[in-house]
């Protein structure tokens, strides 16, 4: 990466770093672009070089917070020996679920935006990283799932489906620990996204 674009990368995550900070604090609808651009020291012009508007810069945010989230998730599973991917993807639950219990300010804002529809609309090249820096979930993915020996009926529905399940199951035991707390909900939060990728698997 040459010096232009070190310091394109710099100036976008610093408008992404301070519009996280206004968004989860003040709320994205009481939060301005003038706001944004204020308090990451980046010029307002500058702003419509990477954005198209606040809410196509919450998209982005979206993807970059979960793809800081996912990149630490991989990272830690490289230090396991799980090469069944039925065990992968509950590695990768299990470190998510408990990731967001520690900072629920991120769960709060990810579990009350994400979409499969955003990951569809920002991502889908076929490479590991966007022309942004980040991740590429989609690619990813096929690449997770054409490596494994195991097959899958619908992988992208399967995926589709752990994540907005995990994501609305926890969002509220571990906020407000309702219907109960996370730890206790864990176990059957597992057996279930186990059963849902094993539901989906083609024996051959």
């Amino acid at each position: 990466m040459g010096k232009t674009d070190e310091n394109k990368l710099l100036k976008r995550n610093a408008l992404l770093n301070a519009a996280y900070e206004l968004f989860t604090g003040k709320g994205i609808h009481k939060t301005s672009i003038s706001d944004i651009v204020e308090r990451s020291g980046i010029a307002k012009g500058t702003f419509y070089l990477y954005f198209l508007d606040k809410y196509d810069l919450r998209n982005k945010l979206i993807v970059h917070k979960a793809g800081e989230l996912f990149i630490q998730a991989e990272k830690a599973l490289e230090n396991t020996n799980y090469t069944v991917l039925e065990d992968r993807i509950v590695f990768f639950v299990e470190y998510i679920v408990d990731y967001l219990t520690e900072n629920k300010t991120l769960l709060a804002f990810l579990t009350k935006n994400l979409s499969w529809g955003i990951f569809k609309e920002h991502l889908g090249k076929q490479t590991q990283m966007t022309e942004e820096g980040e991740i590429d979930f989609q690619w990813v993915l096929k690449t997770i799932f054409e490596q494994s020996p195991q097959k899958f009926k619908d992988p992208e529905l399967m995926i589709y489906m752990i994540i907005e399940f995990v994501g609305s199951t926890v969002y509220s035991a571990i906020l407000y620990q309702e219907p109960v707390d996370i730890q206790t909900l864990k176990p059957y939060l597992i057996r279930t996204v186990r059963f849902m990728i094993q539901d989906q698997e083609i024996i051959l």
